[in-house]
């Protein structure tokens, strides 16, 4: 299934994780993919899904500007943006340096709107329809109290979805977002799954007793990304083992 063929892709954070598996899928369903990244291994990345990487500072006006200028050098269009680039940067609220509070917001939404604003002024000109998929998280809507920016980032980015979406609808624009729980990437693995006590902390809070695959998230991205979801705006998908629902805690079985 190709639903893709002859589209352009442009993904962020694209060198691991989440934003490597959502340019996996939308290049294996047909896309040309372009993906940016701080990490220099974006480049060979995207060069094995047959697209183009590029080393770029999201936190950065200058970086976003030169990424869609090559992106529209080489191809000549962008038909789907997934905004993915995110940072975390723990630290207590009463103790959160101003300056890094803004950089958090700086990489997790203002990159997203001033991409999407590229995006779509770009589309407009062509006169075609696009999409935008906003990586957000279930801490859009919950909060943890060390992660101060990052949850207001997330919940900034929830709005800005709607706000996009109703803005750019009369263009043919979608937008929606991805709120994924705790999902298998380099981030988690290394923090809040990183020893028995934390795992159990989270799988507690999830009813399906295991955390998400990032294939899981990247088959999501492709759904909104395609025609599949051609109805679908304004909308924050909830990808996270039924967290949300659940009131109190549920057994975790051991480890195997």
């Amino acid at each position: 299934m190709e639903r893709f063929k002859d589209k352009v892709a442009l993904v962020t954070g694209a060198a691991q994780g989440i934003g490597l598996a959502s340019a996996q899928r939308l290049a294996e369903e047909g896309a040309i993919v372009i993906g940016s990244d701080l990490q220099d291994s974006v480049i060979d990345a995207m060069r094995a899904l047959g697209g183009l990487g590029v080393v770029a500072d999201m936190g950065s006006q200058a970086d976003i500007q030169r990424l869609f200028d090559t992106a529209i050098e080489t191809y000549g269009r962008i038909d789907v943006l997934v905004n993915n680039v995110a940072v975390t940067s723990p630290a207590s609220f009463l103790d959160y340096p101003l300056d890094e509070f803004e950089r958090v917001l700086r990489i997790n939404l203002v990159s997203a709107f001033s991409a999407s604003q590229r995006f779509a002024r770009e589309l407009v000109k062509r006169g075609s329809g696009g999409a935008i998929v906003n990586m957000s998280s279930i801490n859009g809507q919950v909060a943890l109290p060390n992660q101060t920016a990052y949850v207001t980032s997330k919940g900034g980015l929830n709005q800005l979805t709607k706000v996009m979406a109703i803005s750019l609808a009369q263009y043919n624009i979608r937008a929606n977002a991805i709120g994924p729980g705790t999902i298998l990437t380099e981030m988690s693995k290394a923090r809040v799954l990183a020893t028995e006590e934390s795992r159990n902390r989270i799988l507690s809070r999830t009813p399906l007793g295991r955390p998400g695959e990032v294939s899981e998230i990247a088959s999501v991205v492709a759904f909104l990304a395609s025609e599949d979801a051609s109805y679908m705006t304004g909308q924050v998908v909830y990808v996270e083992g039924g967290r949300l629902a659940l009131n109190y805690v549920v057994d975790v079985p051991a480890a195997a």
